[in-house]
């Protein structure tokens, strides 16, 4: 999900959609494309995408990230962006394509779920909150643009069970967009500031031991009630993490944690 400047939206490649705005599209399995659009990606990968990811393959945040992320550091960011890592086939198909579809289809990314929209969050200086914009790009070889059944954007998310994702890849993308500027310093992103920011957010069970078996808690204040819930459920660790890379990196008070 991109910020985008509302004097750039008119710039923008495909159709915008607006919340009556309707779009043609069904994809099933008898289309002649059916899986050509799980090939040879830049497939962006947000934190609640890698939680629900290596929970369906049962293995650890650690894990996940080293076996299937590619990451990459930008022009002008100072924070990298999480691809998913395609396999070595002459295709580069993602690697949990199947002859069948997609095996971790419960738990699928949410750029996936969104497809054939493209999703941002507009930025109106004036306003000052960020608005969720929709954009109807669909590849040029896509069949299911050419499908009978019309829906709208929020019929769409309905159907592809995505409400949750889109809320928790904007509460990222709200943490992003502060790394437009340059936190770091003569340390870089690399630095030992930059590798704790990026362990809260995307490895979420080596920041459970962070917390929970280092000195954290004798530095930062919890309230218990949370640090119950964040033993035990990945979301929610996940969200404090956000709120602690706000306070750790650019010492945005929070209701969460705070310094003892």
């Amino acid at each position: 999900m991109k910020a985008v400047d509302i004097k750039d939206i008119e710039n923008l490649p495909g159709r915008r959609l607006k919340a009556y705005d309707k779009f043609h599209f069904r994809c099933h399995s008898d289309l002649e494309c059916f899986n050509l659009c799980c090939r040879n990606l830049n497939l962006f990968l947000y934190p609640y995408d890698v939680i629900r990811l290596k929970n369906n393959l049962d293995i650890s945040s650690d894990v996940f990230l080293d076996r299937y992320v590619d990451m990459v550091m930008r022009k002008n960011n100072f924070y990298p962006d999480v691809l998913l890592k395609m396999s070595d086939s002459e295709e580069r198909t993602c690697p949990f394509l199947t002859d069948s579809g997609c095996s971790v289809y419960p738990d699928r990314p949410d750029s996936c779920r969104t497809f054939p929209l493209e999703q941002g969050l507009m930025i109106d200086g004036a306003k000052g909150k960020p608005q969720m914009i929709h954009f109807f790009r669909p590849p040029d070889f896509c069949k299911g643009q050419h499908e009978e059944q019309e829906l709208t954007v929020a019929e769409w998310t309905k159907d592809q069970d995505a409400g949750e994702y889109h809320k928790m890849t904007a509460a990222w993308s709200e943490i992003k967009g502060l790394f437009h500027k340059d936190p770091w310093g003569r340390e870089g992103p690399e630095g030992q500031k930059g590798k704790m920011a990026f362990m809260a957010a995307y490895n979420v069970d080596m920041f459970r031991g962070f917390v929970f078996q280092s000195s954290f808690l004798e530095r930062y204040k919890v309230k218990k009630a949370l640090l119950n819930k964040i033993a035990k459920d990945d979301t929610e660790l996940m969200k404090f993490g956000f709120s602690w890379i706000k306070f750790f990196v650019w010492r945005i008070r929070s209701k969460l944690v705070r310094l003892r």
